[in-house]
């Protein structure tokens, strides 16, 4: 993955010249006056592992070809992907460089490491595929520490085709895990806009959503079973595909971020390789008869495996097919994406049934055009957003989920607050929303944000972000639905829960890390 930027840096093609053109008339943005610094010009700290420390770490992991601490090891482990994240590596920033990078083999590597370090008083952030987005990456440890980056753990161990369960290592990447599930005849399902470069591992931690979660499910509702390593010893949690044996610790496990171990193996249900998949675009007059349609399929069926809505403004930039930005309608109306896939039966009759709804709430059928263009581009967003950084403007998504009685007034909510703060900082935005996924209850709202940079754009984006989570919290949302809480959402994730689900939360990290050393100030509230 690119070092200041996301994936193969070859894909970050030039905007074309309508989206040029808009953002500097709609949003006055202009060109950098200097580009990013580049890698080779970038000086680390000295590693701040003693001798020590250091030898004992290398003995845990079977020698010193596993323990990195060279210049460009520690910059590419260096925080995540968030448009901050990315703005201060290509400024050079990166005091926050871990002291070495780890990569284990073992489960029993991994627990050595950990024991290890507990000792020795270094904390440690687990690495998969280096893809958070809200500080995950980023522990607020004033001392000593080491990114775990768990690629060399990345086998299938076992598939069960008579349950239909796959046992996968947490640094698998994800076209690796389907490519060998394929193989086999089967799928797992989980495609998030992450997908190229996420882990097995990493969608445990954090809870991942893909974006065909209405046909195959959420992450966290396919795994049955994981493996953890703590520094007080191994937790193995699940046994059965549901039980009443207490309260499932499986869950507290899944969105744990690192905070509570290092998971080392999950099993999941997997499903047949779908036999058809059909793509469709429609047109709804506005964003609110769309979200009625939506609704109605969520919770009367057919439910589609991909369901999704973007609003007016997104429609019309065309963000919704990134393949052919800037070639949006400028009529107005929202532009909803449907796709089926399974048995070619089941398929057809469900796409027939889910027509009839569709039309009943005002939608216009436009053909598979749109459907296959947005699948053809559905991992292409993060690369656009590596060119708009270059073209001097400033993008960055948020999300959050909401019942649906409430989705109007959580969309109104964050829309005014990025539009009210952005515009008194001087650089008024684009915003742009779609609902990504939907649950008989309810739905989650992606937002995109667009804006001239300013003279410092991490300081520029920081109170609009706090304008932001508090506008999600005082209308009811929840403040993440996918991309986890890390050190951007702490804070109001402890709103969220309240006093005493912080206690809990506390108490469940000094019974695993007692040391505090995994992953320090990411998801639970420090106890000041």
């Amino acid at each position: 993955m690119s070092w200041s930027g996301w994936g193969d840096p070859a894909r970050a093609a030039p905007l074309p010249e309508p989206v040029v053109g808009l953002l500097r008339d709609l949003l006055g943005v202009r060109p950098l006056d200097t580009p990013p610094v580049g890698l080779a010009d970038i000086t680390v700290p000295p590693s701040r592992l003693t001798g020590a420390a250091r030898n004992a770490i290398t003995l845990a992991v079977g020698g010193a070809a596993h323990v990195r601490t060279d210049a460009e090891s520690r910059i590419r482990h260096t925080r995540g992907k968030s448009t901050p994240d990315l703005l201060r590596i290509r400024t050079g920033e990166v005091s926050d460089a871990p002291d070495a990078v780890v990569l284990p083999g073992r489960h029993d590597e991994v627990l050595a490491v950990l024991r290890t370090c507990a000792e020795y008083g270094v904390a440690v952030v687990p690495f998969g595929g280096g893809t958070s987005v809200v500080g995950g990456l980023a522990p607020q440890h004033a001392g000593r520490f080491v990114a775990l980056d768990l690629r060399r753990m990345n086998r299938l161990i076992t598939l069960d085709p008579v349950s239909r369960t796959a046992t996968l290592q947490p640094g698998l990447r994800a076209p690796q895990a389907e490519a060998l599930l394929n193989e086999q005849g089967f799928t797992l399902g989980h495609f998030p806009q992450s997908y190229e470069w996420a882990s097995v591992g990493g969608f445990a931690a954090a809870r991942s959503s893909g974006q065909a979660s209405a046909g195959y499910g959420r992450f966290d509702e396919m795994v049955l079973c994981l493996t953890v390593a703590t520094p007080e010893g191994t937790l193995e949690v699940g046994r059965a595909p549901r039980s009443a044996a207490g309260p499932d610790l499986r869950q507290l496990v899944l969105g744990s971020e690192g905070a509570f171990g290092v998971i080392t193996s999950v099993t999941v249900r997997v499903r047949p390789l779908p036999e058809t998949r059909s793509y469709e675009g429609w047109r709804f007059a506005s964003f609110e008869a769309g979200t009625a349609a939506l609704r109605r399929l969520a919770q009367d069926g057919p439910l589609p495996t991909v369901l999704r809505l973007s609003d007016e403004a997104e429609t019309m930039v065309g963000l919704a097919k990134p393949d052919s930005l800037g070639s949006g309608p400028r009529s107005a109306g929202c532009l909803a994406i449907v796709g089926f896939e399974g048995p070619q039966i089941e398929v057809a009759d469900r796409l027939f049934r889910s027509h009839a709804t569709l039309r009943e709430h005002g939608g216009e059928f436009l053909d598979a055009g749109p459907g296959e263009s947005w699948a053809r581009g559905r991992y292409t967003a993060p690369y656009l957003r590596d060119s708009l950084l270059d073209a001097g403007a400033f993008v960055e998504t948020l999300e959050t989920a909401a019942f649906w009685s409430g989705v109007p007034t959580l969309y109104e909510s964050v829309r005014t607050a990025l539009t009210t703060s952005l515009t008194a900082a001087g650089t008024p935005p684009l915003v742009m929303c779609h609902i990504s996924h939907v649950y008989p209850a309810g739905a989650s709202l992606y937002f995109t944000v667009v804006s001239a940079q300013g003279a410092d754009p991490v300081a520029h984006w920081a109170p609009v972000k706090r304008a932001a989570n508090d506008a999600i919290i005082a209308a009811g949302g929840t403040i993440s639905h996918h991309h986890g809480v890390g050190t951007d959402h702490r804070d109001w994730y402890a709103e969220e829960i309240g006093p005493l689900g912080v206690k809990i939360m506390r108490a469940v990290k000094g019974a695993l890390d007692p040391a505090g050393i995994l992953n320090p100030g990411v998801l639970v509230p420090p106890d000041r």
